[in-house]
Formats: C-alpha cells, sequence, structure tokens
C-alpha cells in the first residue's frame, strides 16, 4: 500500500508513481493518439470536417456521456466496498487477536511454559496463514515454530488456515480436559476463535467472487467505443485539438475502469492493496508484547521474594 500525505497536492501533480495509472495506461494512450491523428488527418485531407452530418454527430456522445458516468460510478463504488470491506474484517482480526491473547494470557499461569509459547506463536500464525491463503503464497518462511506445533503438522495442499484454527480451539479443549481451563472459560473465548473462521471466510467470499464478467466486459467496451467514435464528432469544431482531447476522455474514463480492477481483490500485492504485511507484523508484535510482559512481571515477582537467588530447599 502507499503510504502519503494527502494534503500534499504539488506531489501528486508532478510525480508519477508506480501505482499512477499513467504509467499502465501509456502504451494504449499513445496509441489512441495515433489512432486520432490518422481519423482527423483522412477528414481534414478530404474536406469532409464541414459535413453536417458528422457535425451533428457528436449529439451521440452528448446523450451517452450520463450514461457512461453513472456506469464507472457505480463500477468504482463497488470495487471501494470491497476495499473497505476486506479492511475493516482485517480490523477486526486484529482486534481478535489481541483479545485473545489477552484473554490467554491472563487465564494460564505463567508456568504453563508450552500452552503460553503455543498461543504466542498461533494466534500470529493464523494471520499470516491467511495472507498467504489468500494471495496463494507459501505459508512455511513466514510460520513460527512452537514446541506443541510445528510446520510439519500442517498438510500445505489443504486449507491451511482452518488447520491452525482447529490447532488453536483444540489446544484450550485439551486445557479444559486438563483442568486448566474451565468450561465457562471456553465460552468466554469461543467469539475469538468463532471469528477466526469468520473472517477467513469473509474475505474468500469477496476474493473469489469478482465482478460479474458480462458487466465488466461492457464496461471496457462501452468506453472503447465511445473514445474511437470521438474524433468523428468533434474533428469539425476542434480539428486538430480533438486529438489531445480525445486522449484526455480517454485516461480519465479507462483510470476508473482500472484502479476498480485493482481494488476489487484487495489481498494482492498491488500498490493499492491492503497493507497485509504490516497488519500481520502488528498482530504479531502486539500478541508477543503480551505474553512476555505478564511473563516479564511473573520474574519480576520471583525475584522480589528471594533477591539473591537463595534456595531454602533443605
Amino acid at each position: 500500500m502507499v503510504n502519503y500525505n494527502p494534503k500534499d497536492w504539488f506531489r501528486f501533480i508532478i510525480t508519477f508513481n508506480r501505482a499512477d495509472t499513467v504509467r499502465k495506461l501509456l502504451p494504449i494512450l499513445v496509441a489512441v493518439g495515433v489512432y486520432s491523428f490518422i481519423v482527423v488527418y483522412i477528414i481534414e485531407f478530404m474536406g469532409l470536417s464541414d459535413n453536417a452530418h458528422l457535425k451533428n454527430f457528436s449529439l451521440m456522445h452528448t446523450l451517452l456521456s450520463f450514461v457512461i458516468s453513472m456506469l464507472l460510478v457505480f463500477r468504482t463504488n463497488t470495487a471501494y466496498d470491497r476495499w473497505w470491506e476486506g479492511r475493516k474484517l482485517w480490523g477486526s482480526l486484529v482486534n481478535n487477536s489481541r483479545n485473545m491473547a489477552l484473554k490467554m494470557d491472563q487465564l494460564l499461569d505463567p508456568a504453563q511454559v508450552d500452552a503460553r509459547q503455543f498461543f504466542r506463536a498461533m494466534i500470529p500464525n493464523f494471520a499470516y496463514s491467511l495472507k498467504n491463503h489468500l494471495r496463494q503464497h507459501a505459508v512455511e518462511p513466514e510460520f513460527t515454530e512452537s514446541t506443541l506445533f510445528g510446520v510439519h503438522n500442517l498438510r500445505l495442499s489443504e486449507h491451511v488456515p482452518q488447520q491452525i484454527a482447529m490447532s488453536i480451539f483444540g489446544k484450550m479443549h485439551d486445557l479444559q480436559r486438563q483442568d486448566v481451563l474451565l468450561p465457562e472459560h471456553l465460552l468466554l473465548l469461543n467469539p475469538e476463535i468463532q471469528s477466526l473462521m469468520d473472517v477467513c471466510g469473509a474475505c474468500e467470499r469477496i476474493k473469489n467472487t469478482p465482478i460479474p464478467f458480462s458487466y465488466s466486459s461492457f464496461i471496457k467496451k462501452f468506453i472503447f467505443i465511445y473514445c474511437l467514435t470521438l474524433p468523428f464528432g468533434y474533428v469539425s469544431t476542434l480539428h486538430f485539438l480533438v486529438i489531445p482531447l480525445v486522449v484526455f476522455v480517454f485516461y480519465v474514463l479507462a483510470s476508473l475502469e482500472v484502479i476498480a480492477e485493482e481494488i476489487e481483490n484487495p489481498f494482492g500485492t498491488d500498490d493499492n492493496d491492503l497493507p497485509l504485511d504490516t497488519i500481520c507484523k502488528g498482530i504479531h508484535k502486539t500478541v508477543t508484547q503480551t505474553f512476555d510482559h505478564t511473563e516479564q512481571l511473573a520474574q519480576a515477582d520471583r525475584l522480589s521474594e528471594n533477591p539473591k537467588g537463595f534456595s531454602y530447599e533443605k
């Protein structure tokens, strides 16, 4: 995701970064400019610019401009809704991961070293695995091993986030059977556990349900035909000045479609996609700090009770 200052207008105007649509559309903008020049040159060479029928051709663009504007507004709003819903889902994953860490940190005694290490590792592992699952990347490089669960316990060809969520719930159930956790503790933890797969399922719905093909295809064809006919409609009044006009109109309309295409799947690695790497690192940092803080306090209490480390055993 591109970090920027929204109030820095001057930078927006004079710079072109990788996410700017000018870079992506530059080849086709040049092609549209060349096409417009050829059309205008032929019309001017044949003396057709004063033709009455050609002058009235611009009426079609006047009638269709409202239609194309409504289509593009709906297209961009739909794409942004998907982007914003994805951001809300990952925001809820951050909150639920923190809440689960806080609850497990307080419910587990510092003496439960293996269990605490398990949750310290597996809660962030779920976020990393969900990110890589949505991007179809390998999970092993970002997986944190624990003494109770390692990457060798995963079936990597299957649904990895579900396996990690299952292991978290299974460990909680084992602790309840060992009387480390009480049954009411599982009721307290159930909303956070359930939210893991709820977030996963909602993200998969966004990723696996693109805009209908016919709708997306129609908008592209409409923009293309609309811009290709612009030289015929305005050559009588603008002559060769119609060339930059057509290029600019095509840039505006095509840019809206390109932006919508990029943000409708917000879980990828494009410049305008969600900062999932940063979010996962934030979850890992806060969860680790939560468990470490309690362990440091427990260690400080032990040192205060026995400052010189004397053993009172006979």
